[in-house]
């Protein structure tokens, strides 16, 4: 029987009546009481969550930036400051999607970045890694002592500047996707980041474990409410954002989860699954088999689920054309809604079809332009 892993905020979960669950071999609360209360407190207020299974790994090496590119569809040649992020995926040969993770520049000289990628992913992850380093001189480090937490929400810097008033100056001046290094303020192994999985403003704060129960606590004191993985997961799905081996895994291109944006191919850099990759596209585009991921809004009664089949309406004829990846019942909207990967020919103001219990009977479902949610409002009429 394998040991579940523990996150150095475990304690603080069970101090605050937190649901634990296993989440990818992490014993992680699923809610503390109420799941729509912490997806309400970060839309309208400011919510944390542990994010401390995630995996970070230093690199290191006079070749680091060159690995990365090799490793890495987008282009770490774009990260032009020190803290600043960059988002990708890592492919494999075939051009699938490995996992999909955040980069940060940590020195001027380009020889020092981090890496933040999924729980879920580690093994593999850290496998190709490594198979691409071989021919590079760099140096990875996992570090497990560390502790994440995400601090969200539109009142949710504030309410940290007020914690912790030392650091107003930074958090003042950070942009989105952009960390600054806190070792002057706090000592060695802080940093904070404009960045974030809820489609609302906040940080995510990297420290070490050993503080990491101490800074829970100061955050509590400052009315941040502490929120799960439940309220993490709808909250996502509002913002439009993917969840890996769900919305996109090995067998998923970039192209076909909506992360088309962040390819870089106008050099001839040479990234792993590059070929493969622009070869499947332009067949796909040929045969007319190529798909895409949009929204889906169920506006009458029921909720849309992971596995169910999209379909378009021809007539008397129902072909199954595409499938729901995420599915749940918005907080925010008050109706369900799904992401779906549906042939590129479906446009935002189509209406498509989902047979919601298995019986042959369709239900009407219109299709959005993601995101669903932004900033507390919605974003369609």
């Amino acid at each position: 029987m394998t040991t579940l892993q523990r996150t150095p905020f475990y304690q603080s979960h069970l101090d605050n009546n937190g649901k634990i669950v296993d989440f990818s071999g992490w014993e992680l609360p699923i809610h503390y009481g109420s799941q729509i209360d912490e997806h309400e407190a970060v839309r309208t207020d400011a919510g944390m969550f542990d994010v401390s299974h995630m995996v970070i790994t230093d690199v290191e090496g006079a070749q680091a930036k060159a690995w990365l590119q090799k490793l890495l569809a987008n282009d770490v040649a774009k990260l032009k400051t020190v803290g600043k992020a960059l988002y990708s995926g890592m492919l494999n040969a075939d051009g699938g999607v490995i996992d999909d993770l955040i980069v940060y520049l940590i020195n001027e000289d380009e020889t020092q970045y981090r890496i933040i990628s999924n729980a879920a992913t580690r093994d593999k992850d850290l496998a190709q890694f490594n198979k691409v380093a071989e021919d590079f001189d760099v140096r990875l480090t996992e570090r497990p002592e560390l502790a994440i937490l995400a601090v969200q929400g539109p009142k949710a810097v504030a309410k940290l500047k007020r914690a912790k008033p030392a650091w107003a100056d930074t958090l003042d001046a950070l942009k989105p996707f952009v960390g600054a290094d806190l070792t002057d303020i706090e000592g060695s192994d802080w940093f904070v980041a404009r960045t974030g999985y809820t489609g609302e403003d906040g940080v995510e704060v990297i420290l070490h474990g050993d503080h990491a129960s101490d800074f829970y606590k100061l955050l509590l004191e400052h009315e941040i409410k502490p929120a799960g993985l439940g309220a993490r997961d709808t909250l996502r799905m509002e913002a439009g954002m993917n969840l890996y081996g769900h919305d996109m895994d090995d067998t998923v291109s970039p192209y076909e989860c909506n992360m088309g944006w962040t390819l870089a191919l106008k050099d001839d850099r040479d990234f792993v699954g590059r070929e493969a990759l622009v070869a499947k596209r332009k067949q796909s585009q040929e045969e007319g088999s190529a798909m895409k991921q949009v929204g889906l809004l169920l506006e009458t009664r029921g909720v849309l689920r992971e596995g169910m089949s999209v379909t378009i309406n021809q007539g008397t004829d129902k072909e199954s054309s595409g499938i729901i990846t995420s599915g749940t019942f918005s907080p925010t909207l008050k109706q369900s809604i799904a992401i779906a990967r549906v042939p590129e020919s479906v446009t935002d103001e189509d209406t498509v079809q989902v047979d919601l219990r298995g019986k042959g009977k369709f239900v009407d479902v219109r299709v959005l332009k993601l995101p669903f949610v932004r900033n507390g409002a919605k974003q369609f009429d």
